[in-house]
């Protein structure tokens, strides 16, 4: 029998529901780890679709977040179904989880985290509030799931009583590996385009191209209020740059298939589901070694950031310049995916930590 069979878990995402019309990572891994439960045979009920998110650090508007939020409180204890276990994905100081805690204790079920961040130094300033009740909410969980090793310092740091902090490693939701790169095609890069972070990569990658010989060509999936920006980066390379504009999964998994290595330096990325679908393809992937995105890179030495583009430049010619070299990889990066970031084990971790406290509390 699958561990979750006829369990019911309550699922939560305060920054976004999964059904929110803007595609994210945020929203993917959402929609992921409820693939997972169910996979498991368990039943997955979402709690509510309030959108608990301040961009801005608005008081009016956490104050009126707060009064929403207290509404679903109280329509759940009344209205909730039986459930076993309540999870909250992506608990942080812009989008607390003010509603799962009560609930959860009212109803007398284990509380979860998936993704919980502590940020000590966002308890001064317009955002105090909302992180004194991210704070709150982590101290109530009765385990707390992290993905990367950045997150587990403040974490462990932070750790309320005797709660479990344990790693769930970032996962595709699938049990086995897609069909292997032709490892021949153009460079591809994949990611929203939008101003910030994504908008920093797009301009490593920029220059990086101005370092790299050769004729190569580029791809780039992804599509969003900054494509002119990301355009305009492009135009020096003319014709070796082409826009593929936002794909469909399938039409991604195509644009990997006929790629020969995957290019994305991952400014600021928590850790960047593309990597873990290229790799899976078996692309070998030039990044750079940051916080998060080392968590899911097969381990090798990458190009520090600070070492620039011309570093990455370089990272990247070499593995275009050598067919067998990106077969090798290919083979590793595979086995990696397939060893630690699939859903089966994941699935493994996640009830290992959850069906002791849901024993406890039946």
């Amino acid at each position: 029998m699958l561990p979750g069979a006829g369990k019911r878990v309550i699922f939560y995402a305060p920054m976004k529901p999964p059904h929110h019309p803007v595609p994210s990572g945020d929203r993917e891994i959402a929609r992921n780890l409820i693939a997972l439960f169910k996979s498991s045979r368990a039943e997955v009920q979402l709690a509510s679709d309030l959108r608990i998110y301040d961009k801005h650090g608005d008081r009016e508007q956490q104050s009126d977040l707060r009064a929403k939020a207290d509404g679903e409180i109280r329509r759940l204890i009344a209205e909730m179904p039986k459930a076993d276990l309540w999870v909250t994905y992506h608990n942080y100081y812009k989008a607390p989880d003010l509603i799962g805690p009560a609930v959860a204790r009212a109803r007398g079920i284990p509380y979860v985290q998936i993704e919980s961040t502590r940020a000590q130094k966002r308890l001064t300033g317009p955002w105090a509030e909302f992180a004194k009740a991210a704070h709150a909410a982590a101290d109530a969980a009765d385990a707390i799931f992290h993905f990367t090793e950045q997150d587990r310092f403040a974490l462990d740091r932070d750790r309320h009583g005797c709660q479990i902090i344990t790693c769930l490693p970032p996962f595709l939701p699938r049990d086995g590996l897609p069909v292997l790169s032709s490892l021949n095609g153009p460079i591809l890069a994949a990611g929203m385009m939008r101003q910030g972070d994504k908008l920093a990569s797009y301009s490593i990658i920029a220059e990086t191209l101005a370092y790299l010989p050769g004729e190569w060509r580029l791809n780039i999936a992804g599509d969003g209020p900054a494509r002119a920006e990301v355009e305009a980066l492009m135009a020096p390379f003319a014709e070796r740059v082409r826009f593929l504009g936002q794909l469909t999964r399938a039409e991604l998994a195509a644009a990997y298939t006929n790629a020969s290595l995957f290019l994305w330096p991952g400014v600021n990325e928590a850790f960047g589901m593309v990597y873990l679908e290229a790799q899976a393809h078996g692309l070998p992937v030039a990044a750079q070694d940051r916080p998060g995105v080392r968590d899911v890179l097969l381990p090798k030495a990458y190009p520090a950031p600070e070492a620039g583009a011309q570093a990455l430049a370089f990272f990247t010619a070499r593995l275009l310049a050598n067919p067998e070299l990106r077969a090798e990889t290919a083979k590793d990066a595979r086995h990696y995916v397939s060893t630690n970031h699939l859903a089966p084990s994941a699935a493994r971790i996640f009830w290992k930590t959850v069906l002791p406290m849901m024993d406890l509390s039946a």
